[in-house]
């Protein structure tokens, strides 16, 4: 999480908080270190954050202390609220906690969001293969070697570059240039069998790719690894 979006919440679990809450708690929340905690609680004292604490017992915020609201109007903050419902359809457990706080920075902007419910209704999440870790390549630009299994049951090993990562309602596909097939190549990932992240990157050619995918496969919706 990037530490403006955790200064952030920081500032709303001491909002919402009805007694003192001590470093330990706050770091489990945001699954951090107290040391981060005390290093972030220090940074915003510096912003002139109204926040107090005392050893043994925690940290209180002034009651009172607001942040400027989140410029969405009612209906965009409403379908906000329906696209984090449905995040859990992806099987990705690291989207569905992200999902889970957004709704935070949204209560002001709208708030009878809690009137809207949609399904959350997913397929499972991939048995050898953790989508966070997809992401993750993507943004690192980081290879990846994977053992998948076509439609008919038969494998492969390949080594991949993960390019973009696309929910559908039963399954989630990773598109990625395959150095086996010297092309781009969609994979399911409930069909990998197993990845080995490798110590190669291909720095600074996600974009090029991405952009050819878009004008020539974007409309590709089937398995064609």
């Amino acid at each position: 999480m990037p530490k403006s979006d955790r200064l952030f919440e920081v500032i709303q679990i001491l909002r919402a908080a009805n007694a003192p809450m001590k470093a330990a708690d706050i770091a489990a929340t945001l699954e951090v270190s107290k040391r981060t905690v005390y290093r972030d609680i220090a940074t915003l004292q510096a912003m002139r954050t109204p926040i107090y604490g005392e050893a043994g017992i925690g940290y209180v915020m002034r009651h009172g202390y607001d942040l400027p609201p989140i410029n969405f109007d009612v209906d965009e903050a409403e379908a906000i609220t329906i696209g984090l419902s449905m995040i859990a359809r992806t099987g990705d457990a690291h989207l569905l906690k992200a999902a889970k706080r957004a709704p935070r920075k949204l209560s002001e902007a709208a708030p009878q969001t809690d009137t809207l419910i949609a399904s959350n209704w997913g397929t499972e999440a991939p048995e050898h293969v953790d989508p966070y870790l997809i992401r993750q390549l993507i943004r690192s630009e980081t290879k990846l070697e994977i053992i998948y299994s076509d439609a008919k049951g038969d494998q492969s090993e390949r080594i991949i570059w993960p390019l973009i990562l696309i929910y559908y309602a039963d399954n989630t596909m990773l598109v990625a240039w395959c150095e086996l097939r010297a092309d781009f190549r969609h994979f399911r990932l409930d069909r990998v069998a197993a990845c080995t992240v490798q110590n190669e990157l291909f720095a600074g050619k996600s974009a090029s790719l991405r952009k050819i995918w878009e004008q020539d496969f974007k409309s590709v919706t089937v398995d064609t690894a």
